[in-house]
């Protein structure tokens, strides 16, 4: 739902002025004016019309302060704008920035130029709310450009890692990471293979197209390139470095539940600090996890996360993993939405990897033309991917900062690699609760 204009969220301003013996009245919401009696009538806050005064007229809709007339009172000032925007080095609305630098709604504090851009959306009951351009950018109901043209694949740049998922403004900070938060090897070796894990792809395969702009990032456990890139590698790519888990792992999965996972292989991520828009109620983005463990090695130590960390925690959350599936497991290949994959006779029967049963109900299209494509140990078996997902959760408009830690590991050893892709980065001024969603991809 497009947020309220100022003129239908405002409450009562609280402003009377008394100018004579007669006692005045401030209407709630644009109420009726005091009644004036045989003095003045008290001025109405703005809204509808003024009532009339036993001798007097109503107000005039625009008027907040009146004075007295001797003998006839004049009712109580209804209707009009409640806000003044006053002068132009003035902050008028209190969202910290005045006219002078770029509001250009200065008696609405969710425009100016930290907000994003909402999307005017047919509300609950089917009302279209009036479009208005919330960011002043001089534009209405137009997102910003894409910034991810020209982005170099093995770009060494976190910034770059950021514009490719979709982020283009707010970002404060943006660093890589191991699973923990903690920094890549120092080892020159380690470090190599380190970031041969982060790539900027423009399309993965030959159905996996990016969700917004013309770049998605990709992060691996292995090496993150596409099957003729430059130094790709099927299966395997040891990296030879461990790093601690992220607070509140390793956990289990519903699927697995005596099954607990190693210490994070091979780790590669990134993290972002960003500044919440003040506007912005919720944050969404999208992606799709792919593992050469389908089919052989589901519910084992090694098995591979995907993990998006957001500091501070959700609400309600006892770590900050806002990505998982309808029973609360993290992403690995142990998760209810891994559903691209094939094998001998399916469709129509099922595939059975690792004694668990999958329809695979998004056949191998979002495989086909990736390393994923074929399982060169089972003839006529692929590896797996989750198809394209959305995970969206909540923020606090204006808030302070949040972190989001995207990583990608392997664990107890670094054999079987996995990849996710990354995009679509949006920031939406409707509210969210903490959710991973299939989507229908573009």
């Amino acid at each position: 739902m497009k947020r309220l204009r100022t003129s239908s969220w405002f409450g009562v301003v609280g402003l009377c002025v008394v100018v004579a013996a007669a006692a005045g009245a401030c209407a709630a919401g644009g109420g009726g004016g005091g009644n004036g009696g045989d003095g003045a009538g008290g001025a109405g806050a703005a809204g509808g019309m003024g009532g009339s005064g036993n001798n007097g007229q109503g107000g005039d809709g625009n008027i907040l302060i009146t004075t007295s007339n001797s003998s006839s009172g004049s009712g109580g000032a209804g209707g009009g704008s409640l806000c003044d925007e006053g002068l132009p080095d003035a902050d008028n609305d209190g969202d910290g920035f005045t006219e002078l630098e770029g509001d250009c709604n200065d008696c609405d504090k969710f425009v100016n130029p930290s907000a994003v851009e909402v999307i005017a959306e047919p509300d609950e009951m089917g009302n279209l709310p009036e479009p208005a351009d919330e960011d002043c950018d001089g534009t209405v109901d137009v997102l910003p450009p894409a910034c991810d043209s020209g982005l170099a694949l093995a770009s060494m740049d976190p910034v770059d890692a950021a514009k490719a998922i979709g982020v283009c403004k707010f970002l404060k900070s943006a660093k890589w990471v191991l699973s923990d938060g903690s920094p890549p090897p120092v080892d020159e070796v380690k470090a190599a293979s380190f970031h041969l894990g982060h790539g900027i792809v423009p399309k993965l395969g030959t159905n996996n197209n990016p969700q917004e702009g013309s770049s998605m990032l990709l992060l691996s456990s292995g090496k993150a390139r596409d099957k003729g890139d430059p130094d790709a590698t099927y299966r395997n790519f040891e990296k030879g470095y461990t790093s601690n888990p992220p607070f509140g792992f390793p956990k289990t999965s519903p699927s697995c539940p005596d099954k607990l996972a190693g210490l994070p292989n091979d780790a590669t991520g990134v993290e972002l600090e960003l500044t919440v828009p003040t506007n912005a109620l919720s944050v969404s983005f999208d992606f799709q996890f792919f593992s050469y463990e389908w089919p052989d090695w589901l519910c084992t130590e090694y098995n591979d996360f995907f993990i998006a960390y957001m500091i501070p925690f959700p609400m309600g959350q006892g770590d900050g993993n806002i990505a998982f599936d309808m029973f609360g497991a993290p992403i690995s290949v142990n998760n209810k939405f891994f559903e691209a994959c094939g094998c001998p006779n399916n469709p129509p029967n099922e595939c059975i990897a690792s004694t668990f049963p999958f329809k695979c109900a998004l056949g191998k299209s979002p495989l086909l033309g990736t390393m994923f494509e074929k399982d060169d140990a089972n003839l006529g078996w692929t590896h797996g991917s989750t198809g394209w997902l959305r995970t969206t959760t909540a923020v606090t408009p204006g808030g302070a900062p949040i972190r989001l830690r995207l990583v990608i590991y392997d664990s107890t050893d670094g054999k079987l690699d996995s990849s996710v892709l990354v995009d679509n980065w949006r920031w939406s001024g409707k509210p969210g609760t903490t959710v991973t969603e299939v989507i229908i991809p573009k």
